[in-house]
């Protein structure tokens, strides 16, 4: 009885290890294939007022060997609008990606922008951060006048 339950289960543990997925190749990268280099995958906008100016822009580079098409680029919330360049970027040539986030919300932010090209990684991702203050109030600022005098 022993033998056969050994048996089983060994019998069992075979074909639960042979029913495990195995991973697909990694495609080959295309040595000709376009590719991002950011000057800064982050920009933070560090503490600046309600209602500042939010537009900031990303500058890349394109080091690959044939042009960079960006098709779309995602936002991680409807506060941050990303525009996209609309001509390829050539080898060798730098592009911008301009963004604009909704100061009139106070508080941090720290939201990703989701970018698909043909680059060799196809599904690039950067980020914005910072933190809106609260403008003073003109009673707040007067006090604050009057005090230091």
């Amino acid at each position: 009885m022993k033998k056969i339950m050994t048996l089983l289960f060994i019998g069992l543990m075979t074909i639960s290890m042979n029913a495990q997925q195995t991973k697909e190749p990694a495609k080959p990268v295309d040595p000709n294939a376009p590719a991002f280099e950011f000057t800064s995958e982050v920009i933070d906008y560090g503490k600046i007022e309600q209602n500042a100016n939010g537009v900031r822009v990303f500058k890349f580079k394109n080091i690959g060997k044939s042009p960079l098409n960006i098709t779309k680029i995602q936002s991680s919330c409807g506060c941050t609008v990303p525009k996209k360049p609309t001509e390829p970027i050539l080898p060798g040539k730098t592009g911008e990606i301009e963004v604009k986030y909704a100061t009139n919300r106070i508080g941090g932010f720290n939201k990703t922008l989701t970018i698909t090209s043909n680059a060799t990684e196809p599904i690039k991702r950067i980020r914005i951060k910072g933190i809106v203050l609260k403008p003073e109030s003109a009673v707040a600022k007067q006090k604050s006048t009057v005090s230091s005098k």
